[in-house]
């Protein structure tokens, strides 16, 4: 079974003490291709070095909204510089949060249009980051010529789907989607189209039932992918095929 964890952080410093031990342990259980994904400048760097150094993990660059303040001319140009690698194979992090706004809105809009027309120029996937702030979310992805991206972490349900699949996004779950409470979430894994579906762990981030309360890393999306794989009736081999064929064709990875 050959898994592909679409988004994670490995870059992160809770994995300084052990990155080589979580890559192998990710490999044991079936996971050989990560995406690893920039929010922001240093760590979009960080990303491309990991990516540069191990033939199975690619990269991608962009300023999350968090960061979106300091979306600035100098900090988009090294964006540019760093998503235009050969190794990079998408535009973000990248999107809106108007749960926590940490930038202000109209920061984050602007710095959302802006990778939105970046992942046009460079003809490659945006990955997206959505809370709280579906409509708006809605509306540019929508509304914009770029129709290649993936609805990173999708936490929404079915009712929210349409203008994603409109858009020719593909649809990623997480962790999120095996917690008790939202059946809504696991009724949207059921009928996203099995040609838009992915699944990621976002690790260090949003550890899967069992897990909740630890760190979260790249093995980790195997539990994950096996409870969409039941909810869409499939065995887990069956949907590790298919999404990893999914995440081939949208990010360009050798094979697709």
């Amino acid at each position: 079974m050959i898994v592909t964890d679409t988004h994670c952080h490995l870059y992160w410093n809770s994995f300084d003490e052990d990155r080589s031990e979580v890559l192998a342990r990710a490999r044991a259980a079936g996971v050989q291709r990560m995406v690893v994904v920039g929010t922001e400048v240093e760590t979009s760097r960080s990303a491309a070095e990991l990516a540069e150094s191990d033939p199975e993990i690619w990269c991608s660059a962009g300023i999350h909204p968090h960061d979106a303040e300091g979306s600035d001319p100098v900090a988009r140009e090294r964006i540019r510089e760093l998503a235009s690698r050969e190794r990079c194979v998408a535009v973000g992090e990248t999107g809106l949060d108007w749960f926590k706004e940490f930038s202000p809105r109209e920061a984050q809009l602007d710095s959302f249009a802006w990778h939105l027309d970046l992942a046009a120029d460079l003809d490659k996937p945006v990955i997206v980051h959505c809370r709280d702030a579906h409509e708006a979310t809605a509306d540019l992805v929508s509304s914009h010529r770029l129709r290649r991206g993936v609805m990173h972490c999708y936490a929404y349900g079915p009712d929210e789907l349409a203008p994603y699949l409109e858009a020719g996004y593909h649809v990623s779950f997480s962790g999120v989607v095996t917690y008790p409470r939202n059946e809504a979430n696991r009724e949207a894994a059921r009928q996203v189209p099995l040609d838009r579906i992915l699944v990621e762990t976002d690790s260090p981030f949003l550890a899967p039932q069992g897990h909740r309360g630890k760190r979260n890393e790249p093995a980790l999306v195997v539990p994950i992918l096996e409870r969409v794989a039941e909810l869409r009736g499939m065995t887990p081999s069956e949907l590790a095929e298919v999404t990893s064929a999914n995440a081939a064709r949208l990010f360009g990875l050798p094979g697709s």
